[in-house]
C-alpha cells in the first residue's frame, strides 16, 4: 500500500461536477494498493494516519498529529502511486492492484479509517476526479507499507 499525505487547509473533491467529499481542514490522503496487500496493511495505514505529527505545536515545531490538532481526512483512490517510469516514457501500474481488487481494499481501508478517525471523506474509486486543496506548509509525505511475508519464510 502506498499513500501521498498532505497536510491541507479547506480540499474537495469532484466527480462531473458533483461534491462527493470535502474537509476544512486535516490530512489529504491519495491512497493506492498493490495485489498483495491484506488487512494487514490496511490497518496499520488507518492506525498510522490519525497519528502523524504533522501540525504544528505553539512553538512551530511539527508535534501534534491529526488527533491533537482536529479536522478531517479527505480519502481519494489513485491507482498511479504505483506508476513506474523507470524503463520508457509511458508508465508502467503492474505494480497496482487490478481494479476490481483494489475497490475491495478501497472499500475495507475507508471502513478500518472510519473506525480509527470520525472524519473521513472522500472522492469515487475509478472515477475522474478534480481534487483541489490548499497544501499546507507544504507539508508532503509518501507512505509504504509492503506486505510481509508469513513468519518462517522468506520475504
Amino acid at each position: 500500500m502506498r499513500c501521498v499525505v498532505q497536510r491541507s487547509g479547506p480540499a474537495a473533491v469532484d466527480v462531473s461536477g458533483e461534491r462527493t467529499g470535502a474537509i476544512e481542514s486535516g490530512l489529504v490522503v491519495l491512497a493506492a494498493f498493490a495485489p498483495t496487500d491484506t488487512d494487514r496493511e490496511l490497518a496499520w495505514m488507518a492506525r498510522k494516519l490519525p497519528d502523524l505529527r504533522l501540525f504544528a505545536d505553539p512553538d512551530g515545531k511539527l508535534n501534534l498529529s491529526l488527533r491533537d490538532a482536529g479536522g478531517g481526512i479527505l480519502l481519494v483512490s489513485q491507482f498511479t502511486l504505483y506508476g513506474d517510469c523507470r524503463k520508457g516514457n509511458r508508465p508502467s501500474y503492474t505494480g497496482s492492484a487490478p481494479p476490481a481488487q483494489a475497490a475491495a481494499l478501497y472499500r475495507r481501508f475507508a471502513e478500518l479509517l472510519r473506525r480509527e478517525w470520525p472524519e473521513v471523506a472522500e472522492g469515487r474509486f475509478g472515477a475522474a476526479m478534480s481534487v483541489t486543496l490548499v497544501n499546507q506548509g507544504p507539508v508532503t509525505l509518501i507512505l509504504d507499507r509492503e506486505a510481509r511475508a508469513p513468519a518462517g519464510k522468506d520475504a
